[in-house]
């Protein structure tokens, strides 16, 4: 197993830069803080992550997939309260001048705090624990007073003259969910209880991104609002509840790394809120939200665009407002716990490896094939035929002939690909198969390429 916690977040960090999963962003100009880039193998992880989500929501009946704009009127987040109280409380060090998230930085010392609170509040309740805060940058304890800053990211997009409506990025998917709900609606083909689903780009001004794929001002979010009668609500959210902790059986991810934790301050317009959370390096946090929203984002849409928002059910002939039970999870965030969880260290052949035990179906790569040495025509040209028969099949699939056999197996085991192909003299001299070789175990077998086919099926 890896060694420890402390340095889990280093070994994932330089991994997924060393095999070719993640970049930083605008890395040859130093970096730009938040964003990081993904390289071709991080592309096929997010392609996968993207896939197990939507197969889960696609299977419920009665779900609309859409895929909203990323810019959208201002009006509509004035709407939803995201122009007016969406926003984190600033502190800047005063020795270095870093910008410091101040309910993160009492959180480290075990105060409770919340981004949701006033400004006065969480004034308050720093200036109560001033002697505790060390800034994480240089170790110093003098802190500027809080000012809370808004998360929306603007856009100068169509704005030609002073007086232009303001224009943001969007901060969250569900707006253009929430917006879009009647266009679905007059389709005809849906009809309450239902739900919308899409994945989606979202921007967030953050203060301090930190802690890799964690928290980024750029990231993509998987979102699901689900619209109930209200009397149905509250049992449909402990369905969805259910439904969704059991869904990362489907990721292969650990169950003692995840538990619920309750939102103790709720936000106004919230009837009830949990969390799923991972068991994260840097401890227990947010790894997707399932909340109950009653109708409040329905209303505030109604109320600022004139639009009836109201659903007429032509069985009961009830006139009412949906309410809404909201799953929200981040694809960075997933990512970065499905490397975490996949990641181990052990010895093989008496040596130390470093190896990604993802589940078939999350691997980048699902098959390796080497000819045994590439100095050989045969051997290749063999091993470039299989390898097109099995991309075909599966898409996911490299073919490695750099260096020794030894040196392509702990490549593929640090990209995780749960098998490898090896064709050697013996696949052409007496047609007796190929090498299969298996990632966790190191267990080789001689099996034909149908044999092979079969068996990837089965495990994907």
């Amino acid at each position: 197993m890896a060694e420890n916690k402390s340095d889990l977040m280093e070994k994932i960090v330089s991994l997924c830069k060393r095999r070719g999963f993640v970049f930083q962003g605008s890395e040859i100009y130093g970096g730009f803080a938040g964003t990081y880039d993904f390289g071709p193998y991080g592309v096929e992880l997010q392609r996968n992550v993207i896939s197990e989500w939507t197969k889960a929501m696609n299977e419920r009946d009665n779900m609309a997939r859409l895929d909203s704009s990323i810019f959208t009127a201002g009006s509509v987040w004035q709407a939803s309260g995201h122009v007016s109280g969406f926003s984190d409380p600033l502190v800047i060090c005063n020795e270095c001048h870093s910008k410091q998230r101040a309910d993160h930085l009492l959180e480290s010392v075990g105060v409770v705090a919340d981004e949701k609170m006033t400004e006065v509040k969480i004034n308050q309740i720093f200036d109560e624990n001033r002697g505790k805060v060390k800034c994480p940058v240089c170790g110093k304890k003098k802190f500027s007073k809080v000012s809370t800053r808004s998360l929306l990211a603007t856009s100068s997009l169509g704005m030609f003259e002073e007086g232009d409506e303001q224009v943001y990025l969007r901060g969250e998917t569900a707006q253009g969910i929430y917006i879009n709900y009647k266009n679905i609606l007059s389709t005809g083909m849906y009809s309450v209880p239902f739900g919308i689903y899409q994945v989606g780009k979202v921007f967030r001004n953050e203060i301090s991104p930190r802690q890799f794929l964690f928290r980024k001002r750029e990231f993509e979010q998987m979102e699901m609002q689900y619209f109930v009668h209200p009397k149905e609500a509250r049992v449909l959210y402990e369905e969805w509840k259910k439904e969704r902790m059991k869904y990362y059986e489907r990721l292969g991810i650990k169950k003692e790394k995840l538990r619920w934790k309750q939102h103790e301050n709720l936000v106004f317009y919230a009837k009830e809120a949990w969390d799923i959370q991972y068991e994260y390096p840097f401890g227990w946090n947010e790894l997707e939200g399932i909340h109950y929203r009653g109708d409040y984002d329905l209303t505030q849409h109604q109320k600022f665009s004139g639009v009836d928002m109201s659903y007429f059910d032509e069985e009961t002939k009830e006139r009412f407002i949906p309410h809404i039970i909201e799953t929200s999870v981040g694809v960075d965030r997933t990512m970065l716990m499905v490397l975490l969880d996949a990641y181990d260290e052990d010895k093989m052949s008496d040596e130390k490896r470093v190896v990604l035990r993802f589940k078939p179906n999350m691997a980048p790569v699902k098959v390796a094939v080497f000819p045994l040495l590439k100095n050989k025509p045969e051997l290749v040209e063999k091993a470039k035929e299989i390898y097109k028969t099995l991309k075909k099949e599966f898409g996911a699939v490299v073919f490695d002939d750099n260096g020794n056999i030894g040196k392509r197996y702990r490549r593929q085991d640090e990209i995780g690909t749960p098998w490898c192909v090896t064709v050697d003299f013996e696949t052409i001299e007496k047609d007796a198969g190929v090498t299969l070789r298996d990632r966790d175990t190191g267990e080789q077998k001689r099996m034909s390429v149908e044999e092979i086919i079969s068996l990837v099926k089965s495990q994907i």
